[in-house]
């Protein structure tokens, strides 16, 4: 795996066998991986072009690290550092997740998610470490200025009400919902 530019997230470019007959590819192998992974949820997304999910992320701990790969079609998908007092607070960095190069996205506990479709139709299936809990789920607004995510031009944005609803970064620091950075580290410690 790749190590991408803000700490806690890894690009996987898988060798994809193809012949007559078709192609085959391990898509997933928890052995090995940068960061633990043990899944226990696994979700599954239809979206139509422009729809824009995230910028989400689950409390510390337990947190919830994700293991995303676009398997039909293709997204912009984008990683966020919402954790305070991360060297790359605030910063994002963005990679395209399609059905022909069969790339994959693992990010730690604590970082920001978000990802949109590009194509017109667009199956993301993503592997969490922890199930969904309502509870515990934040967001940040796709849109944040402050945040300035290089969404692609000539796709209108499609946000769910509660995307659209969601804090600006500093909005959402300013009432305590973003992880803090050296918590983050020190449970990244205990996890095998």
């Amino acid at each position: 795996m790749d190590r991408l530019s803000i700490d806690g997230s890894w690009l996987f470019t898988p060798r994809v066998h193809a012949d007559p007959r078709g192609s085959f590819l391990e898509a997933f192998r928890a052995a090995g991986l940068p960061h633990p992974l043990d899944v226990a949820q696994v979700n599954c997304s239809v979206s139509q072009a422009g729809v824009l999910r995230g910028v989400h992320f689950a409390e510390i701990p337990p947190g919830q690290a994700k293991y995303i790969m676009c398997v039909s079609g293709s997204v912009m998908d984008v990683v966020v550092d919402v954790r305070v007092g991360s060297p790359t607070f605030g910063q994002w960095e963005a990679v395209t997740l399609d059905d022909e190069t069969r790339g994959a996205v693992l990010i730690a506990e604590g970082l920001g998610h978000a990802f949109m479709a590009l194509s017109e139709q667009a199956t993301v299936v993503y592997l969490c470490s922890q199930p969904y809990s309502p509870g515990r789920e934040h967001g940040v607004h796709p849109l944040d200025s402050a945040v300035g995510i290089g969404w692609p031009a000539g796709l209108e944005p499609v946000l769910s009400e509660k995307d659209a609803k969601a804090p600006s970064l500093e909005e959402a620091r300013a009432a305590g919902l973003l992880p803090d950075y050296r918590a983050c580290k020190e449970f990244y410690a205990t996890l095998h």
